[in-house]
């Protein structure tokens, strides 16, 4: 087995409204920034995955944020997925 790297990225379709993006594009707007636009909010995280091969770590990254990680009808997401360094331990 190997364990790989994961990085997941969930963020609000388009579509979907953010209100704290909202909030934080109009307080920077109050504070002065300017030129500062269509802010959103949106989620970061990281797994360490154990599965036979990278494939196989590809379905199941995907399948855990298809069924956990992300709201389908509001969100969307993507992900890097990279081997990890053999010094790795769990």
């Amino acid at each position: 087995m190997k364990f790989y790297e994961v990085e997941v990225k969930v963020w609000l379709k388009k579509s979907v409204f953010d209100p704290q993006g909202n909030a934080v594009e109009h307080a920077l707007t109050g504070l002065g920034y300017e030129g500062v636009d269509k802010v959103r909010i949106g989620k970061y995280m990281q797994l360490l995955v154990e599965a036979t091969d990278e494939a196989a770590a590809h379905d199941k990254v995907k399948s855990i944020c298809d069924k956990v990680l992300h709201n389908p009808v509001m969100e969307t997401y993507s992900y890097t997925l990279a081997e990890a360094a053999a010094e790795v331990s769990v």
